[in-house]
């Protein structure tokens, strides 16, 4: 994906209410942006981090700046919880995710009962429906990314109902998309939330398939890199 016009550079100068940020820009504006990662955004949040904003004027938006970007270590890692399903949606049109080039039919926010929707169900003739759950990581240690970085209820509900449907006969999936290209491999957080670690190694050993990919990011735009081996 492409950003359009490119992204805007600034400082961090604080990040609070969990949705908005402070950022003072290169041109010396200060402007206040919207936070879409609601998350504890370790490694990434702290004061005088630079950082990347998009800017998209309209009236239907209180803020006209989104954060985007961070730079960290000379790395730039994404901070905009939102663009993973876009740039896996985009892959899967494209069919550039082998482990699911086989199907052709996409749909979004997949509903699979009164409380939960799925970000996609894949389907093809002749083929299992297959339920796809795409999560954003950015936080690393010890050269590996690492999914979550604070408690995620939410996250382990996903992985329980995950499980459910595999034992039901389709096939499940959850794509982790490491917004940073600096990472050796993907593993999981279970010092910060072991019960999404329990639920996640218990719904991939039961055949719930995982995958990392790592992104390469430059002020212009997101593309997904390499699958990333998985370190548990």
């Amino acid at each position: 994906m492409e950003f359009s016009p490119p992204l805007h550079k600034g400082i961090l100068l604080k990040r609070y209410k969990r949705f908005l940020a402070d950022v003072l820009l290169d041109s010396g504006e200060e402007v206040i942006a919207h936070c879409v990662n609601t998350g504890a955004m370790l490694g990434i949040k702290d004061p005088g981090t630079p950082v990347y904003l998009s800017y998209a004027p309209s009236p239907n938006r209180k803020l006209s700046y989104t954060w985007e970007m961070a730079e960290v270590e000379g790395t730039l890692v994404g901070a905009n919880t939102a663009r993973p399903n876009f740039l896996v949606g985009e892959a899967l049109l494209q069919k550039q995710l082998i482990p699911f080039q086989s199907y052709s039919n996409i749909k979004r926010e997949a509903k699979i009962n009164d409380k939960t929707r799925l970000d996609f169900l894949l389907k093809e003739e002749g083929l299992p429906d297959c339920y796809v759950e795409v999560k954003n990581v950015h936080y690393k240690k010890e050269g590996l990314a690492l999914f979550p970085d604070s408690v995620t209820i939410r996250g382990a509900k996903h992985m329980d109902e995950l499980l459910e449907l595999k034992s039901q006969g389709f096939q499940c999936a959850v794509l982790y998309v490491v917004q940073r290209a600096d990472c050796k491999g993907f593993g999981l957080a279970s010092e910060i939330d072991p019960n999404y670690a329990k639920s996640t190694l218990k719904a991939h050993s039961d055949g719930v398939e995982i995958f990392a990919y790592s992104c390469q990011l430059t002020p212009n735009g997101i593309t997904l890199a390499h699958i990333l081996p998985l370190e548990f």
